[in-house]
């Protein structure tokens, strides 16, 4: 087994091996681009390298900088998680060339999958069933169309390299070919630097089937089951499950043992996934199914066959990279219980699914798993940090597993209603939407589940009453308990003769609200809100939704909904003041809960700097402008009001 491995790659995958080579007992070693100085992952790392700007061009993508890296840390052998270098076959070169490992297969099996045409006539030799098509080198116009129409309309017009949905059109009448066939050619060109495509026929009620298998350096190779990745949306994954619903054993004998003759006909070494496309139209059956793809890497949603297998797949990628032989033959890996995985992203699914920036000000997940289920958080962010606009906006996988399909997915709802992140558009409301989809939950899925359903799932109802006085209560910190041994708690509301009332103003999208609060004597609380509002009276505190407030801002949870409204902050004070002075300021009393800076830094404009905890509350304390810090309060630290938290390095200083 290797002593120190280097991980090429960043965010929640890059936790993800870090956390199993720690309990290998290696040392690791991180990577990070400017944008991830602070990054979870190079925290978690037993050492961080930095290896160039934000661009994934000029850092995660640089092989020559990560391979640098692993040999001036010591590291024998590399670890690309997925995306990035982790399937390409030059980068598997130079890092052999330099006398590391690859922690993966070797680059010619990479080649043989890499692109769809070659891998698909591979496959054919192979006896494994492909979808009927055209594979072939010729690119001419007139060929391709000729060949649509001996296939049949519908056809699907793919580009032979990458994936992702990307240079992919559906061809529904032979007058739109030509049309599409530009499309996709512009899409896949600028997408992977190829503008050659295939053509297949289109398959009505496609289900997307995948198997992972597993091989080893000495001729063996096992399955460990498959995953149901059907629900998608822009023909990238959003919910991934295992096994597949509506399995039958016919089918799973025929598929399993396809991908394994598959991954032997190359002689595959390491984790892969065969990627198969079904026909459900009719029920699935074992003479329906076609090979789509190999991904020769780690997948995004390897996760769900962990929990139902019990295997770590990344224990195995580092043994048998490391020369060890499968550490289980087939008959010894059996199939236990459902698996879901959800994908938490930052985007904004009311408008077509857009990536989304900003800062976490506030991100909680759950603590626990429901009763009879199981579950795991795979994250490679934290409170504070910035989503930046360079990578995949992923903030999280939830992962739950129980002993069937209705109980692991009842599990993933109360996942998503229990997760929390304030200061980004999310897809939580999405997500618990699909799950609660009358034909997701009955297991009816196929690939265009989301498209015909997708007003009705990304449709958020406006914040009820209740989450508006939450809001307000959260804006003008009216009822937040205090500690037990705090005297003054009691006195909330206190008045001599009369009731204490603040007015407030929140925003709500283009909505301006009004909302009087009155504190009464007894410690409750009325709010009152103008038309079409009704008065709320919020009596008890428990019942009203859950709140995080970050500056400016008040964010509402209901269920796996979010509302998010503009509101007063102090902070708000303390940045202005400090955008015209050479320092930051605490604008209230506090602790210095977490600091992500340090003197001698480079900062920009909005960046996390450090967390405060005042008001039983955390808030984030960003830049206001860009800068260099000259020194920083630390962790731990209680400040009063006013009190220095940063100080900027003047111009002119050195």
């Amino acid at each position: 087994m290797f002593g120190k491995i280097l991980i090429a790659n960043r965010g929640e995958i890059a936790c993800r091996v870090i956390r199993t080579a720690r309990k290998l007992g290696l040392w690791t070693v991180a990577v990070h681009s400017d944008a991830d100085a602070r990054a979870l992952h190079t925290e978690m790392a037993d050492e961080a390298v930095h290896i160039g700007p934000s661009p994934v061009g000029e850092s995660y993508l640089r092989g020559d900088k990560i391979i640098a890296a692993a040999l001036a840390t010591g590291a024998q052998a590399i670890h690309p998680g997925y995306g990035f270098l982790s399937e390409n076959p030059d980068f598997v070169d130079q890092v052999t060339a330099a006398g590391l490992v690859f922690i993966g297969p070797s680059a010619a099996s990479i080649r043989a999958m890499g692109l769809k045409d070659a891998a698909k006539r591979l496959m054919e030799k192979a006896g494994v069933p492909v979808v009927p098509g055209y594979h072939g080198e010729a690119q001419e116009i007139v060929l391709l169309a000729s060949k649509a129409r001996e296939i049949g309309y519908p056809v699907l017009i793919k580009a032979r390299a990458g994936g992702g949905g990307k240079g992919m059109r559906r061809v529904d009448h032979p007058d739109d070919f030509s049309e599409a066939l530009s499309g996709a050619r512009r899409e896949a060109k600028a997408a992977f630097g190829d503008d050659r495509v295939l053509v297949e026929k289109y398959v009505d009620k496609p289900r997307h089937i995948e198997v992972q298998v597993f091989g080893d350096n000495f001729g063996n190779a096992v399955h460990l089951f498959e995953r149901d990745c059907s629900a998608q949306r822009r023909h990238q994954k959003v919910i991934e499950e295992a096994p597949a619903p509506g399995m039958t054993p016919a089918l799973r004998k025929a598929m399993t043992e396809a991908a394994v003759k598959a991954a032997k006909a190359i002689s595959y070494s390491g984790a892969g996934t065969i990627e198969f496309i079904v026909d459900a139209s009719n029920g699935l059956k074992a003479d329906r199914f076609w090979f789509m793809e190999m991904n020769t890497r780690l997948q995004v949603e390897h996760p769900v066959t962990e929990m139902v297998t019990g295997v770590d797949l990344v224990e195995w990628q580092l043994r048998v990279a490391s020369g060890e032989k499968l550490p289980k033959t087939q008959s010894e890996i059996a199939l236990a219980g459902h698996a879901f995985e959800a994908r938490v992203y930052a985007e904004d699914a009311a408008k077509g699914f857009l990536p989304a920036t900003g800062t976490l000000h506030h991100l909680r997940f759950p603590d626990s798993a429901p009763d009879g289920a199981a579950m795991r958080i795979e994250t490679g962010v934290q409170a504070g940090d910035a989503i930046p606009p360079f990578y995949d906006p992923m903030i999280a996988k939830l992962v739950v597993h129980a002993r069937d399909r209705n109980t692991a997915l009842a599990a993933l709802r109360e996942a998503l209603a229990r997760t929390e992140v304030a200061g980004s558009t999310v897809n939580t409301a999405f997500l618990a939407s699909l799950a609660a989809d009358a034909d997701f939950a009955a297991g009816d899925v196929d690939t265009g589940l989301i498209g015909r359903h997708q007003d009705a799932l990304v449709a958020v109802a406006a914040p009820s009453d209740e989450a508006i006085a939450a809001a307000g209560l959260a804006a003008t910190d009216a009822g937040a308990p205090g500690p037990a041994a705090d005297p003054w708690s009691s006195l909330v509301g206190y008045a001599h003769f009369h009731t204490l009332a603040r007015r407030i103003r929140l925003r709500y999208g283009e909505e301006n609200i009004l909302a009087r609060i009155s504190a009464r004597p007894d410690g409750r609380f009325q709010v009152a809100l103008e038309a079409p509002h009704d008065a709320i009276n919020a009596h008890d505190l428990r019942n009203l939704p859950r709140t995080a407030r970050w500056p400016g801002h008040v964010t509402v949870f209901e269920g796996a909904v979010s509302h998010t409204f503009a509101a007063p902050d102090p902070l708000a004070k303390a940045d202005e003041a400090a955008a015209a002075t050479g320092s930051l300021r605490a604008p209230m009393p506090g602790l210095v809960k977490l600091v992500r800076a340090a003197a001698g830094d480079a900062v920009i404009k909005g960046q996390p700097l450090l967390i405060l905890e005042a008001m039983k509350m955390e808030h984030t304390i960003a830049a206001p402008h860009d800068g260099v810090i000259a020194e920083i309060a630390g962790e731990g630290a209680q400040v009063s009001d006013g009190t220095v938290l940063v100080r900027f390095v003047e111009d002119g200083q050195t």
